[in-house]
């Protein structure tokens, strides 16, 4: 059960904006945001830019997206980008491994592996080590590392966003 009941009211610029995101429909995190306009509003703009303006594989931004999705319990947020990861070509195996990503490893590639350590330190410990800095500078430019680690805290924001409200899967 949410702990904020949900609403489908808002300015209507802003909802069809959203509507228009989303392909036409709202989702239970939108409907939450929407108790808030102001913050919709700007939770719309800048997940939009992060989900559709970044020059970083699809494929790495939702590898990253469902580790920090188990490692917080955040089962909405997994729920909603394990089809994309798929689509963006990650394979049912590395899905399921990232069911425990501190485990994972074994089913990823050394690029992908950076990644996934940039994940697990970001969120479980807010820190990055030195080793993980270097494995990401070996396969990342400045631009692709700074979009990773963007990814990966707004993501780590929303994962919190939807476990504090009690955002339930649709």
């Amino acid at each position: 059960m949410p702990h904020i009941p949900y609403t489908d009211a808002g300015p209507a610029e802003l909802v069809e904006a959203i509507k228009a995101r989303r392909g036409g429909r709202l989702l239970n995190l939108d409907r939450m945001l929407l108790n808030s306009p102001v913050f919709a509003e700007g939770w719309n703009g800048f997940i939009g830019t992060v989900r559709g303006g970044l020059g970083i594989s699809l494929k790495l931004q939702e590898l990253a997206i469902c580790a920090v999705a188990s490692l917080n319990r955040a089962e909405y947020e997994f729920i909603h980008h394990g089809p994309v990861f798929l689509r963006a070509g990650g394979t049912k195996a590395q899905l399921d491994a990232l069911r425990d990503p501190v485990n994972a490893a074994s089913a990823f590639s050394e690029p992908e592996r950076a990644v996934l350590a940039l994940a697990i330190e970001m969120t479980r410990n807010i820190e990055v080590s030195q080793e993980t800095h270097q494995a990401l500078r070996q396969h990342y430019s400045n631009r692709e590392t700074v979009e990773l680690i963007g990814v990966i805290a707004a993501y780590n924001m929303v994962s919190r966003f939807l476990i504090a409200t009690g955002i339930e899967p649709e």
